[in-house]
């Protein structure tokens, strides 16, 4: 069934844009879904007189009248595929996910993806991200970076997680690991962080359309001078972000096939076997460890802690043995 929703201009509402004072009225339904719905005729006023600029102003005594047509369906197809879910109410769902898979459907993958999963695995609890059955990517790490991401079912839920990763207010930790020990062992680093000039795969410090990246590292563990175990959190989420800092100052991730161009003295502090098994090793050595932020419906804070995947866990006991 399509649901009918009403709004009666007050007289000090008067004069504000229609997009505007319907997203007040109705906190559920986001502002861009608003423009959608006006644009594509969904919003009248009582009168019957459509409104088809979101831009125009409010009358007083008007009454507009919006009708939700139904969810369509998502484009990407749903597939049962195993997912390990962390935590799930009827607003959104905290997924750890494993390496391998890519969050989101792109040219190239269009199945086997995070959101091909919840398709199929939330199924009629998704009520509609701007008026599409889909889950809502709020965030995402790469496909072979482990770990914690959070995806809105709901259209408000939406519009609240992204205003938190927007805010920067989201806490995000991940843990790392390299050769050779960093210097300092703690440290901020700031730059710009965009698409490589010539590489579009790559991300790059200064790159094309560059914007502010913060992150924030420190040694928690270190094997001698060989290797060591960091958490880095970020301050902002840009793509690639943690890869290309580390790169960036020196320390790039062990296994990281775009970025980690690693210093050959660094890996001959290691014995034979660690020296094979790090060389061998087939991904960045990053989990998104911690997430935490406010429920964006209820503010309730929230916070989940993953533990290593058995391939970091198995790294982390060869660095050890090699100390």
């Amino acid at each position: 069934m399509t649901e009918t929703l009403r709004a009666k201009v007050n007289t000090e509402e008067v004069g504000k844009r229609i997009d505007r004072f319907l997203a007040d009225s109705w906190p559920d339904i986001s502002r861009a879904r608003i423009t959608n719905l006006i644009v594509e005729g969904h919003v009248s006023r009582e009168n019957n007189n459509t409104v088809f600029r979101p831009s125009d102003k409010t009358r007083e005594d008007d009454i507009f009248v919006a009708t939700l047509p139904n969810p369509t369906a998502a484009d990407p197809l749903a597939e049962a595929i195993d997912l390990n879910v962390v935590y799930e109410d009827q607003d959104l769902i905290v997924i750890d996910k494993p390496a391998g898979m890519t969050v989101h459907p792109a040219p190239g993958q269009q199945t086997g993806t995070l959101v091909n999963a919840l398709l199929a695995y939330c199924g009629d609890s998704l009520s509609g991200i701007g008026g599409v059955k889909r889950p809502g990517i709020v965030h995402r790490i790469d496909k072979d970076t482990s770990g914690l991401l959070v995806v809105a079912k709901t259209d408000i839920a939406h519009q609240g997680l992204a205003k938190q990763f927007q805010e920067h207010s989201v806490e995000r930790a991940y843990t790392a690991y390299v050769l050779g020990l960093p210097s300092p062992t703690n440290n901020r680093i700031e730059t710009t962080i965009g698409r490589h000039k010539v590489d579009r795969k790559r991300m790059a410090v200064g790159g094309n359309l560059a914007k502010k990246a913060i992150t924030h590292y420190s040694v928690i563990e270190s094997y001698g001078f060989s290797s060591a175990k960091l958490e880095c959190r970020l301050e902002t989420g840009r793509t690639h972000q943690i890869r290309v800092h580390m790169a960036h100052i020196g320390w790039p991730l062990i296994g990281d096939p775009v970025y980690g161009k690693v210093i050959p003295s660094r890996r001959q502090r290691l014995n034979p076997e660690a020296r094979e098994f790090v060389t061998k090793f087939p991904r960045q050595a990053l989990h998104a460890r911690l997430l935490g932020f406010a429920h964006p419906l209820t503010n309730e804070p929230l916070s989940f802690v993953s533990q290593l995947p058995t391939d970091l866990a198995k790294l982390e006991e060869i660095l050890v043995q090699a100390t």
